[in-house]
């Protein structure tokens, strides 16, 4: 309507702003991914491998991890004992719910709910991916979400992998895959700074 304040809808979108295809939507952020500072998946897939053959992750596979996440923040780690890493990790591929799952890695020193989110994807990437303050904005953006946010916790996580569940089973991509999309996708609309 003329003169109101609200925004057209693009005919390739619904009504809260998600593309329709969201298929095509996911494979061109995803292709784009390569092209941002974000996880390697490759790195996380190798992760993923050694978690579940040994069952746990050490200190320094979970430094690993950290560091590829957040290099700034990487060197809190290493105040962890090694005793409490693998018992961490151990207990987190046994627990059901992903707020317990996060809420337990984030127990470690060096892990906030984006850094344990990189371990619960490697782990499964089917079931889990890796999220941060790019994939809230994108959800956000997208209208899975409302307001923004530059911190996180565990209910955060939840909050998050609801709907990158959501577009996973309706485009066949992995979750982690449709969290790396929406990091490119935050990553190529952004104007300004991230913070």
């Amino acid at each position: 309507m003329a003169g109101d304040d609200t925004h057209a809808v693009p005919d390739d979108d619904d009504a809260r702003g998600v593309p329709n295809d969201l298929d095509a939507f996911v494979g061109e952020h995803l292709d784009r991914y390569a092209e941002t500072q974000g996880v390697l998946p490759e790195r996380l897939d190798e992760f993923g491998e050694t978690y579940r053959s040994q069952g746990y992750l050490t200190r320094d596979q979970l430094y690993e991890i950290a560091y590829e996440s957040s290099t700034r923040s990487a060197y809190h780690v290493e105040k962890n004992p090694e005793a409490r890493c693998r018992e961490v990790t151990e207990n987190a591929r046994a627990v059901d719910g992903d707020f317990s799952a996060i809420h337990l890695i984030t127990g470690l020193a060096g892990f906030k709910a984006p850094t344990a989110s990189c371990v619960a994807a490697a782990l499964d990437g089917d079931r889990h991916a890796v999220v941060d303050t790019r994939v809230w904005a994108s959800l956000e953006r997208l209208g899975y979400l409302d307001g923004r946010k530059e911190s996180f916790d565990a209910g955060d996580y939840v909050a998050m992998i609801g709907p990158i569940r959501e577009i996973a089973a309706e485009t066949g991509h992995r979750a982690v895959d449709v969290g790396y999309a929406l990091f490119a996708y935050d990553a190529h609309v952004r104007e300004g700074t991230l913070h």
